[in-house]
């Protein structure tokens, strides 16, 4: 059985990973409002991996013998400036995400909750990775500047994920 104060937290959880989708598919439909198909497709799987990540934590919650309480998602940003500034907001979500698997983990070994450890060490992996490709794309519009035909092959290869 959970303990109550994890439960919180890993409810709090999900509702973070659930608006996350919310926002990366907000972004996508930026993309997709600027005509950079390949940028949309990439924030779309990023929605799909979010909501797995709340899936994940909805299950362990479930096995556990707790009661997922799912909150209201805030609003999403909608209108960004440019390809960079998604970026530099999917990489800063991303460290804030981060602090938030961070915490977690804090409080799963407070709590001595060996379960939550184990499932938080994954998480833990995963955003060293999630954070990793948002700077390494962040890095690469910074160095194209308003280079047209840069813009236009990073498309192209972002549109490759997830196919």
């Amino acid at each position: 059985m959970i303990k109550d104060k994890m439960l919180k937290a890993i409810n709090e959880q999900i509702n973070e990973e659930y608006a996350s989708a919310y926002i990366y598919l907000s972004m996508s439909a930026f993309f997709e409002s600027v005509n950079l198909q390949g940028f949309a497709q990439w924030m779309r799987v990023q929605v799909r991996e979010e909501t797995a990540h709340g899936d994940k934590f909805f299950k362990h919650i479930v096995e556990r013998g707790g009661r997922v309480a799912l909150k209201a998602i805030p609003e999403p940003a909608f209108e960004w400036k440019s390809p960079l500034d998604v970026f530099q907001a999917t990489q800063k979500h991303e460290q804030q995400i981060t602090a938030c698997i961070h915490k977690l983990m804090d409080l799963a070994h407070a709590e001595k909750d060996y379960a939550a450890i184990g499932l938080l060490q994954w998480f833990v992996d995963e955003q060293v990775e999630e954070e990793a490709h948002a700077e390494e794309i962040v890095q690469k519009l910074t160095m194209m500047g308003d280079a047209k035909h840069a813009i236009y092959m990073l498309d192209r290869e972002l549109g490759a994920r997830g196919k």
